[in-house]
């Protein structure tokens, strides 16, 4: 699905500081956000199934475009937590091109990205998945798909994931998540996909999966970036 591309364009438009995202090198003259050979790694990446072992109970079926690891993992880092908003915008396109890859053929698709909590997205000045569905419904509209993002679901207070064991992260996961006041979106003929940047036990999306497929909105596949090292690509 490389007509959803134009990743060169988006990447080397960035007015950043001179280290770049994906290396963290300082180049002479650099004057873009990410440097040719961190283009190119990212460029060649691929999106393939991943899942993890053992898997958690409700997980759909997930798509990663790479391994969470080099240029791709500084990348998200450097979008998450340095600030680098720029980054939206090309990783929300290779996000577009893991939906397409993920659904097949081009239908209608109502993208659910997984809400920060309150705390994560005022340190973030803003909710970083919101950002990056935005940008993947933007590229995959460009390219025919009819793609709409919905936010059905709040994210409660929970710990730093960082701290929990898979068993915590399974508990944590299971009361993260409620409805958000107001109607339910109707889905119809469009396939629901959750998004997400990084997969790694796969708890968080097995529960958003369970807490929109209690609402009638079953989704259809989990679209990612990234999927920690230790998940097996296949």
């Amino acid at each position: 699905m490389r007509d959803l591309g134009g990743l060169w364009a988006d990447l080397t438009d960035l007015v950043l500081p001179v280290e770049c995202a994906g290396c963290r090198e300082s180049r002479p003259g650099l004057r873009h956000g990410v440097c040719p050979a961190c283009v190119a790694a990212v460029h060649d990446l691929r999106p393939r199934p991943v899942r993890p072992t053992p898997a958690p109970p409700g997980l759909p079926p997930c798509v990663a475009l790479g391994p969470y690891a080099g240029p791709l993992r500084e990348m998200l880092l450097a979008y998450k937590d340095h600030g680098r908003h720029g980054l939206a915008r090309p990783l929300g396109a290779l996000l577009a091109e893991v939906v397409a890859a993920a659904v097949g053929p081009v239908r209608p698709v109502l993208l659910v990205p997984v809400p920060d909590t309150s705390a994560a997205a005022r340190s973030r000045y803003g909710d970083h998945l919101d950002r990056l569905a935005r940008h993947c419904a933007d590229r995959l509209r460009a390219a025919g798909w009819a793609a709409r993002v919905a936010r059905p679901l709040v994210a409660r207070p929970r710990a730093d994931s960082l701290t929990l064991d898979s068993a915590g992260r399974a508990a944590a996961a299971q009361a993260a998540f409620r409805m958000r006041p107001g109607p339910v979106p109707v889905a119809g003929p469009a396939a629901v996909v959750v998004l997400d940047d990084i997969v790694t036990t796969g708890a968080t999306l097995a529960a958003v999966t369970a807490a929109l497929t209690a609402t009638g909105l079953s989704p259809t596949v989990a679209a990612v970036l990234a999927a920690t090292e230790k998940r097996r690509l296949r």
